[in-house]
């Protein structure tokens, strides 16, 4: 259903660093970038090797802010450990934590997850929900 979603950060190299790090250990990188200064907008895209952007941040130094309550992404992960790596890169490069890594039983016998909130306040989720 969804192309991709963009969320505006208010510093794209803080925010790029941010992003290469908690979406590596999920196997997604940068996908694309125009990093220069110039009549287009600062964007970072990232996804999976070889494919299109499934999230873009943009610039947007003034005015950026974060959806409201009730709104968040999932990213899917491919196994539980990938959730603990996503979550401890999150708190080391300037997320906040929403919710430790760990079953959630309240949402499936299988579901795993971990929740942070971005430099910017928006909240991401790493999921797992397979059995291994």
């Amino acid at each position: 259903m969804l192309h991709h979603v963009s969320f505006g950060v208010s510093d794209i190299e803080r925010s790029a660093i941010f992003y290469d790090a908690v979406l590596a250990p999920l196997g997604y990188g940068r996908v694309w970038e125009d990093l220069n200064p110039g009549e287009h907008d600062q964007a970072v895209g990232y996804g999976v090797a070889g494919g299109g952007d499934k999230l873009a941040i943009k610039l947007r130094p003034s005015g950026q802010r974060p959806p409201g309550p009730g709104f968040h992404l999932a990213f899917a992960a491919p196994d539980r450990q990938s959730i603990t790596q996503f979550h401890a890169a999150a708190l080391a490069h300037g997320g906040r934590d929403n919710g430790a890594p760990g079953p959630r039983p309240d949402y499936g016998p299988h579901y795993n997850a971990a929740f942070v909130i971005d430099p910017d306040g928006h909240h991401i989720e790493a999921v797992f929900n397979s059995p291994e």
